[in-house]
């Protein structure tokens, strides 16, 4: 199982140890914590919604 990793340089996300943007270190990032209270989780709906409805 691969863990997804972040480049601090460029702000990319990748599961590679090495950024194909910058070529930099990547480091694992980890999950935000579940909140029952999700103040932000009508936005990934919608965004996930969008990215769904651009791919067909």
């Amino acid at each position: 199982m691969s863990s997804i990793r972040y480049c601090p340089v460029c702000k990319e996300y990748t599961l590679e140890e090495k950024c194909r943007v910058c070529g930099g270190n990547t480091v694992v990032k980890k999950p935000a914590r579940f909140s029952p209270e999700d103040r932000y989780g009508s936005y990934r709906v919608s965004l996930k919604r969008m990215e769904r409805s651009e791919g067909t």
